[in-house]
């Protein structure tokens, strides 16, 4: 019935879906589209740049470097590092003084 009224009335274009049926698309729909392609572009590009930063090798460095620092930044580390200097240490003692003997 709508459709029947809308046809009587001469001038009138029946709009749905934010478009006109006769293919025209009004100042506000495409102001809208405008600016979803600006989000949208905006969006893509924040995307690239995460992206970029993954494999970026001096990202990758610096990614490697902190994660080091936070983890040598822990005592568990930091004493299981040094009983492994003092193995190192003991093992290049004896091996130096089983020379001398020998």
């Amino acid at each position: 019935m709508a459709d029947q009224e809308s046809r009587k009335q001469r001038g009138t274009v029946a709009v749905r879906d934010g478009a006109a049926s006769n293919g025209r698309v009004s100042k506000r729909d495409s102001d809208e589209i405008v600016a979803e392609i600006e989000r949208t572009r905006q969006s893509l590009a924040r995307t690239i740049d995460t992206l970029a930063d993954r494999v970026s090798p001096s990202s990758n460095v610096r990614r490697l470097r902190e994660r080091v620092a936070e983890q040598a930044a822990k005592p568990e580390v930091q004493l299981a590092a040094m009983a492994t200097a003092l193995a190192v240490a003991g093992i290049a003692i004896y091996s130096i003084w089983g020379r001398r003997r020998g």
